[in-house]
């Protein structure tokens, strides 16, 4: 799917597999075979979120739009990430402590100087899904619910995750893996992940949950700086969308666009895992869809590879 050059000769190759789905699981395109088991990772996130804030929990917490993307963030801790998570932990009388992530530090390097000067130690308010856990300890206190081992597969929002999956991808869940920030995250073919997604787009189809899904979109689309950062790939690919699609990435070259417009879904896995891949891939994938235009698609389709004299050696380019 993408290469990489070095002085016009090939140096390094990455492989993937996409599918272009639609709710009613009519598999629209395919590149290579999407049949292949991944874990979804952090772009399963918006089906976190609508797990969270189904069945009015939503309203009955209060909450903004803004916590609501917060919720289905891989935020970059910039400043602003930082005062929104303390504040939310201090609104629900609790602290970073109760968090089931790690410490880590913010994922700009500026932002991490500023940390490490202020801190002097990682935190766990800088992890990058340190939004979603917020919304797990809010939702067990609002549901009387254990706030300790909110992330155990056993706890009933966990459980009421793996049920929501198997509905909306009509798939059975048969290996739960645990993700990098302590949350279960199941082992699920690329395209009934993509049909899950796609169900999620056609919100008005999903009945009693149809307004959370709705707004979940319209939260993530109007505030695409909370659910990543300033400059991360998938707040700017939502951004020149003008709000048609979302799109959320996940760990080890996973990466997902929401399409509302077309009821459908598009996801990508880089078989090797790596982000530089899939950040480069989904751009291309999207182009060819024709929703966002082609030339300001172009510079995210093959970027320039520089060296730490910032002389450009070469590109990383989409394929197909």
């Amino acid at each position: 799917m993408v290469e990489v050059t070095r002085n016009g000769a090939v140096e390094s190759v990455h492989q993937g597999t996409a599918v272009l789905i639609n709710s009613s699981g009519e598999i629209l395109k395919e590149w290579g075979k999407s049949d292949i088991l991944i874990y979804p990772r952090s772009a399963l996130k918006p089906i976190q979120s609508l797990n969270l804030y189904k069945e009015g929990v939503a309203e009955a917490l209060n909450l903004s739009d803004e916590l609501i993307a917060l919720t289905t963030a891989s935020h970059h801790a910039e400043n602003f990430h930082q005062e929104m998570i303390s504040d939310w932990l201090k609104k629900m009388n609790l602290n970073e402590n109760n968090l089931s992530c790690g410490p880590t530090w913010p994922w700009n390097i500026i932002d991490q100087f500023q940390a490490h000067s202020k801190y002097k130690a990682k935190r766990k308010i800088f992890h990058n899904c340190s939004g979603k856990h917020c919304g797990h300890l809010a939702v067990s206190k609002q549901k009387n619910l254990p706030i300790e081992n909110y992330q155990k597969k056993d706890h009933p929002i966990q459980k009421d995750l793996i049920k929501l999956i198997e509905d909306l991808s009509h798939y059975k869940i048969k290996n739960i893996g645990i993700d990098g920030c302590t949350l279960p995250n199941p082992l699920i073919p690329l395209k009934k992940f993509a049909l899950a997604a796609a169900r999620l787009a056609d919100h008005e189809k999903l009945n009693e949950h149809s307004n959370i899904a709705k707004r979940i979109f319209n939260s993530c689309t109007k505030f695409p700086e909370i659910t990543g950062g300033t400059n991360s790939i998938n707040c700017i690919l939502t951004k020149l969308s003008k709000g048609k699609l979302f799109f959320k990435n996940g760990a080890e070259g996973v990466f997902v666009a929401i399409i509302p417009e077309q009821k459908s879904a598009l996801a990508v896995k880089i078989m090797d895992g790596a982000a530089r891949a899939a950040e480069v891939a989904i751009a291309g994938l999207i182009s060819e869809l024709k929703i966002i235009d082609e030339v300001q698609l172009e510079k995210y389709k093959k970027k320039s590879v520089t060296n730490s004299a910032d002389q450009i050696i070469g590109h990383m380019k989409w394929l197909l």
